[in-house]
């Protein structure tokens, strides 16, 4: 059989000579064919299997495929090529999906209630120009993909507006993303995109976030108004940020993590994720944890002390002897670990400490085997943690009453209590552990408790502390949860906290990780590559399976 490449083939209900709908014009149309859609709405959806076609709307009339009915893509591309011109498509799931072909959108607009607006999967070229996705679950999802989107708008998404990842290595020039749930763009899994003179705005966390051994190239982008830090490097990427601007951001603006190597021209700025926040970043950081307002508070006035000790220093007015030495009491999972370090960055930016660096030991790290050699080990840890902070864990463990030994916990402790008081200003030891037990330990040493200028107590987190919890692991792991596993975490958070071995946190923890393996469990049965969203999201069934 003969075709005829290049064909036009007309769409037009109730003209005569024209195809009723897309789908017959489909049908008939060769490889190479054009299909003119007259305007109006086409409640049609398709999917296209190694076709070369081109659907574009005729004489510049308004067209809409509208797909919205279906749990499906409105077009789903597999193979051959196909180009979409002037249209507008509406879904419930995918507006396009193409996976292994050539695509090309031009001045498209795109909408998506649970999904992306568009996902192109291990194409070797496409192109997006002067399109538009407004409302959708991800804006456009590029991955194992190389091609161009240039002069697109992404807006009003409830996830990340351009997802890149899977190595895939697009450009994206001059486009607009904002208004976005999460962040505005996101780059993972080595990709190598080129981003050049975007606008990315209003975003619900970071403007642009690399990740994953990946190395974009950021060129000359603004950054603005997005309610995390503008651009972020995780440890492993590299790349460039190349003349970004980032205003309005979370601090420090530009965040690139120890172990991360992007080269930074101005005017971006660069800040060390393990390195010199100021003391109003930090106390952001510490208020930004969920629960604890006592511990808030409580750090709060040992700052506020400080900076007002050394205001009335320099105005040449008396300042009292001030201990920086705590008490953390409270369970395990409580986030004692998390607030000492922040203490220590603290008193390391307000001047107080020369370093700021965080040690974190335990009973064997400064109890020895024969008298003497315990003396010997404590004095060696404590000399190794001048400058910053010394945090001691079950400290509580050293006493007597424990019952672990006797002589020689006494013997660190007693060791610890004349190095706190030869090294007063050198150093911040906070001790940690179960609050009845720590009253024991204070009890071992007279002057012990005298070296301690305050205790705070770290109370047990609610049920809806611990799903908020949940979430910011959820998040931090690139996963969504469904809306129904809401009442099932609190009803188990509620039965886990009235347990006697209650994990606060912890628990949290090693519930998320059983969600994440049920998950895989319930993924790999599907038979099939998941969706994007599959990938992301734990639903009911991964969180029964953890709970039972």
């Amino acid at each position: 059989m003969t075709t005829i490449a290049g064909r036009t083939l007309l769409v037009a209900p109730g003209r005569h000579g024209a195809y009723p709908t897309i789908g017959d014009a489909l049908g008939n149309a060769p490889d190479g064919g054009v299909v003119a859609v007259a305007a109006g709405t086409y409640a049609e959806t398709f999917e296209l299997a190694d076709r070369r076609l081109t659907i574009r709307a005729h004489e510049g009339g308004e067209v809409v495929l509208d797909g919205s009915g279906g749990d499906w893509p409105v077009l789903k591309v597999r193979g051959g090529s196909l180009t979409l011109h002037g249209l507008t498509l509406i879904s419930s799931a995918a507006a396009v999906q193409a996976e292994d072909a050539e695509l090309t959108l031009e001045r498209c607009t795109l909408s998506a209630e649970k999904g992306p607006g568009l996902a192109v999967r291990g194409c070797r070229r496409f192109t997006v120009n002067r399109c538009t996705v407004d409302g959708a679950e991800q804006g456009i999802v590029v991955e194992g993909s190389s091609g161009r989107v240039e002069e697109t708008r992404v807006a009003n998404v409830t996830g990340d507006g351009i997802v890149i990842g899977l190595g895939a290595d697009p450009e994206v020039r001059n486009c607009t993303v904002e208004d976005c749930g999460q962040r505005g763009i996101y780059v993972y899994q080595y990709a190598r995109p080129v981003i050049e003179t975007c606008d990315v705005a209003r975003t619900g966390h970071e403007g642009i976030a690399v990740a994953q051994q990946s190395r974009p190239e950021l060129r000359r982008c603004k950054v603005h108004d997005v309610g995390g830090v503008g651009i972020s490097f995780a440890a492993g990427c590299a790349g460039a940020i190349d003349e970004c601007h980032v205003d309005n951001s979370a601090p420090p603006g530009v965040l690139v993590a120890a172990g991360a190597t992007p080269t930074v021209t101005e005017p971006a700025r660069r800040a060390v994720s393990s390195g010199d926040a100021g003391v109003d970043d930090l106390l952001a950081d510490l208020d930004a944890m969920v629960g604890l307002p006592g511990v808030k508070s409580e750090v709060h006035a040992v700052v506020d002390e400080i900076q007002v000790n050394e205001w009335r220093r320099r105005a040449g007015l008396s300042v009292g002897t001030v201990s920086h030495h705590l008490i953390f009491a409270g369970a395990p999972g409580t986030g004692k670990t998390t607030v000492a370090r922040t203490y220590g960055k603290l008193l390391k930016s307000l001047g107080v400490l020369s370093k700021g660096q965080f040690r974190e030991v335990s009973r064997r790290d400064l109890v020895g085997q024969y008298i003497g050699h315990t003396a010997e080990k404590t004095s060696v840890v404590f000399e190794e943690s001048l400058g910053g902070v010394l945090f001691i864990d079950e400290a509580y463990t050293l006493s007597r009453q424990s019952g672990t030994g006797a002589d020689f916990g006494q013997e660190a402790i007693d060791t610890l209590v004349k190095l706190m008081e030869d090294h007063r200003d050198e150093v911040a030891v906070i001790v940690a552990g179960y609050t009845d037990e720590m009253q024991n330990f204070l009890d071992v040493n007279p002057g012990l408790a005298s070296r301690f200028s305050k205790t705070i107590e770290f109370e047990n987190y609610s049920p809806a502390d611990l799903l908020r919890i949940t979430g910011k692991m959820v998040a931090a792991g690139d996963y969504q949860l469904a809306p129904d596993t809401t009442p099932l975490l609190l009803e188990y958070f509620g039965r886990v906290a009235a347990d006697a071995n209650y994990g606060n946190a912890r628990d949290a923890r090693r519930l998320f990780e059983g969600m994440r393996k049920g998950q895989s469990q319930r993924l790999r049965l599907l038979g099939r590559m998941p969706e994007m969203t599959e990938l992301r999201t734990l639903t009911a069934e991964d969180v029964r399976a953890v709970t039972g």
